[in-house]
């Protein structure tokens, strides 16, 4: 059975609260949980994947304490169980920023409720409205939502803050708020997932080997969606070309969507992608490294094929020493239109206010996303969820920082450490997920570094990857949103198969 903590309230359909009964939930030895910590339950019913789940829902805080058994954080989560199967698999769920919340993936894909959108993702007016989720996960495991120490609800203790803003603190204060839930509700036993999204990513990465070697609580598989392992693949410092080629795959892909290249015959984007793709590996990482010792014949090809696979004009290429900046590439691709295309998914654009300005003034596929994301959590957590807390829902929060990213020279790449966990757990599967319009965590930057790690043969097998024409939350994109729940349902199934057999 999958059970929350015993001392919780319950919430009824009219929002007055109980005393959870014994039946329902295992009593614990001891009742000293302090009140604020006491979870409110409420019981819903979806209908997923054809079939109708009942489930209940915890909204509530866990505390991290020091040795001394005193406070240093209280973090928020949102936990989705079915009750009745002791078998049943549970995901502990996070999104990026560093200073994000989890609500992007928790009402975007992941939940039993989702935003409302055209099918396309964009944004409908307002009053926003959540719709039931038919392509939640909640049928594939049970799902743990969490905010990580200065985001949502949670928050530390008075100066205790810098304590969590680092690569390190971040992965040891999540690893250790997954530890307590464990044990408080008996999952030790269970089936166990991480997922994150964008920096989330790095810290599922981290956490993969952090909770191997700190509590030998080992994982069955990781999802990582838009991904980030190895921060070179998108650092345009001088002197670091690694990033240009990588980046070069998403701006074909995303000239393709509008229709900015010219080709004698219609070509699927897939295929164009694997043709700027070949060009990036070959004739265009050739140029950068041979630099002004290229011949200017040669240099003239490549800036032709450049020009065609970005969809820039050749003089553009040619003054921007073939080095195109993904700011650069937003504000030109549709610059004849006065418009800016989004960071976060180049599918969506904006009016360029100014147009002789270096970057966007804004990303448009941020900024149309938080009132909806935010205002329909905090209408959702407190009329469905019977959740109340005063203060403000931080889900995009300026106050994480300043981050430590623990490198005084090079770039902080956690593939090791997901590389070492896969070493030593040969058994833990990965899974994948791209956007082909992501200027955040661009495709083949993730692919890159995945190629780069020293994985036998075999294990290399453990990693599933998938690529979705949708953006950095490709989920948005509802065709995007179907795909993604499909493979993500064959990639439990067949985690769990193997987990089975073994």
């Amino acid at each position: 059975m999958a059970l929350l903590p015993a001392f919780c309230v319950r919430a009824d359909e009219s929002g007055a609260t109980h005393p959870a009964t014994q039946e329902a939930h295992r009593p614990r030895a001891a009742t000293t949980k302090p009140a604020e910590e006491t979870p409110v339950i409420t019981d819903h019913e979806a209908t997923i994947a054809g079939k109708s789940i009942k489930y209940q829902a915890a909204a509530g805080m866990l505390t991290l304490k020091d040795d001394l058994d005193k406070p240093r954080a209280k973090m928020f989560y949102v936990a989705y169980t079915v009750p009745g199967d002791s078998n049943r698999p549970v995901t502990f769920v996070f999104n990026g920023g560093p200073g994000a919340a989890a609500i992007w993936l928790h009402l975007g894909t992941a939940g039993p409720m989702r935003v409302k959108l055209n099918e396309d993702g964009t944004t409908l007016p307002p009053p926003y409205a959540l719709v039931p989720n038919e392509f939640s996960w909640l049928d594939l495991t049970d799902l743990v939502f969490i905010d990580p120490v200065g985001t949502g609800y949670s928050r530390a203790e008075p100066e205790k803050g810098k304590e969590f803003y680092s690569v390190q603190g971040d992965v040891s204060s999540v690893g250790d708020f997954i530890r307590l839930y464990v044990t408080q509700n008996q999952r030790w036993a269970s089936p166990k997932f991480i997922a994150g999204e964008s920096y989330g990513t790095t810290r599922a990465a981290g956490l993969s080997e952090y909770l191997h070697d700190r509590f030998g609580l080992d994982l069955n598989g990781v999802v990582l969606i838009s991904t980030v392992l190895n921060f070179q693949t998108l650092s345009f410092d001088t002197g670091n070309d690694t990033a240009y080629p990588l980046y070069l795959p998403t701006y074909a892909a995303t000239a393709w969507y509008h229709k900015k290249i010219s080709q004698d015959k219609p070509v699927k984007l897939q295929d164009f992608v694997q043709q700027a793709r070949e060009f990036a590996e070959t004739q265009y990482t050739t140029a950068l490294v041979r630099g002004n010792a290229l011949p200017d014949d040669e240099r003239a090809k490549v800036e032709a094929s450049l020009a065609n696979f970005t969809g820039l004009p050749i003089d553009y290429v040619r003054k921007a020493n073939l080095r195109i900046s993904p700011h650069r590439f937003e504000k030109a691709l549709l610059s004849d239109q006065h418009k800016i295309i989004g960071r976060m998914d180049g599918r969506i654009t904006a009016h360029d206010a100014d147009p002789l300005s270096g970057a966007p003034e804004f990303d448009p596929s941020v900024d149309g996303y938080v009132g909806v994301f935010s205002g329909t959590f905090n209408q959702y957590i407190r009329q469905e969820l019977k959740y109340e807390n005063e203060q403000p829902y931080e889900f995009l929060s300026p106050r994480v920082g300043p981050w430590d990213w623990g490198k005084d020279n090079g770039y902080v790449n956690v593939a090791t450490n997901l590389r070492e966990c896969i070493t030593k757990l040969p058994s833990l599967k990965v899974f994948v997920a791209q956007g082909y319009y992501d200027f955040a965590t661009p495709f083949a930057a993730s692919d890159y570094t995945l190629d780069q790690m020293p994985l036998s043969k075999e294990l290399r097998g453990n990693i599933t990857r998938q690529y979705y024409e949708g953006g950095h939350m490709m989920y948005l994109n509802q065709p995007a949103l179907e795909k993604l729940k499909k493979d993500l349902a064959a990639f439990y199934t067949n985690t769990l198969r193997t987990a089975v057999k073994n």
